[in-house]
């Protein structure tokens, strides 16, 4: 049977059940996006997974579909509706401090935690503040309420009703494009990388097979990997390798596009200047930061939408950036 292009049994189609999927997450590439009920402006996905098996996806109410390339690889959890982790720690080190959390209020209760992981929680803030759960002082810590996590909990509960289905979009590229690319790709991730999504062979997991196995051999063409016998040595930091090589090259054409200087940033660095576009590479999505006659690529998150053609600035953290956005705003996750 064909469905969409696809040959399979009426056994290998699915639907995709948030409630049912107990944690799981699905992967797998983009078949079709569209418009399940105009009314109320909802929306779904197919999805050619992994699991060998092709899933139809609610993803409710979306303004990001566009940003979902037929053939790019996917990956979809269900919503929880309940409190995260990250509020309920938020919670734990506000119910020691009277009420306020900060990061050094948490690492004093948490000396084993980093001051990464405790910055990650600011994040979230940032998010609730913007619900109106939460209050930031201009000292920086956080007025936390008594029912914080209940009133967690229903901001939850209200966006699984939107959007029964948290997505992320592994690659924009699909797999043949990926073999020969010269970035960090999804197939990098999978062979490398400490997140490898299992693979049934079958159907699309079948060719993602071939595919790594033909991206190994690219690697290995292009004395990024060496072959010893049966053994596999990839080359150390392999990933990052591949991501600076082609921010180095996409920011090199920019450049002589754009008639200004490219400056590549660093871990701890702070970046400032105007956001223009996104660019979508084989390492991901990146933000084009303008600023007098010069510019740097740093990792693309959604929120940055809103400042486009605006100032923004923030510090470089490891693949993520902690921005302020516009005036009188704190930094938020990108």
């Amino acid at each position: 049977m064909t469905r969409g292009g696809l040959d399979r049994s009426a056994v290998d189609y699915a639907i995709f059940d948030p409630g049912a999927a107990g944690g799981e997450k699905l992967v797998g590439r983009i078949v079709a996006v569209g418009l399940s009920d105009e009314l109320k402006d909802r929306h779904y996905v197919i999805v050619d997974g992994l699991d060998a098996r092709t899933h139809y996806v609610d993803i409710g109410q979306r303004r990001d579909t566009d940003d979902l390339p037929a053939g790019g690889i996917i990956e979809i959890a269900a919503q929880s509706g309940e409190p995260r982790e990250a509020d309920r720690a938020i919670d734990a080190v506000a119910k020691k401090h009277d009420g306020r959390y900060s990061i050094d209020a948490h690492l004093a209760s948490e000396p084993e935690a980093s001051e990464a992981y405790a910055r990650a929680h600011v994040r979230r803030l940032e998010l609730l503040r913007q619900a109106r759960i939460v209050e930031r002082h201009a000292d920086g810590s956080w007025e936390i309420p008594s029912d914080f996590l209940d009133r967690a909990a229903a901001l939850e509960w209200a966006q699984q009703a939107r959007t029964p289905v948290r997505m992320a979009l592994l690659s924009s590229f699909p797999l043949e494009r990926q073999v020969g690319a010269d970035g960090a790709t999804w197939l990098d991730h999978q062979l490398v990388g400490r997140d490898r999504t299992a693979v049934r062979s079958g159907g699309f997991g079948r060719e993602v097979e071939k595919a790594l196995d033909r991206r190994r051999d690219h690697l290995i063409e292009q004395d990024l990997t060496e072959k010893r016998g049966a053994r596999i040595m990839f080359q150390r930091n392999l990933l990052d390798t591949l991501r600076r090589g082609e921010i180095a090259r996409v920011g090199a054409w920019l450049a002589n596009e754009m008639g200004i200087a490219f400056r590549e940033t660093r871990d701890g660095q702070r970046v400032e200047g105007v956001y223009r576009r996104a660019l979508n590479l084989a390492s991901g999505r990146y933000a084009l930061i303008e600023k007098s006659r010069e510019f740097t690529l740093v990792p693309w998150r959604p929120v940055l939408e809103r400042s486009r053609d605006k100032p923004v600035s923030g510090i470089v953290r490891g693949e993520s950036i902690s921005w302020t956005l516009g005036k009188d705003r704190g930094p938020t996750i990108t």
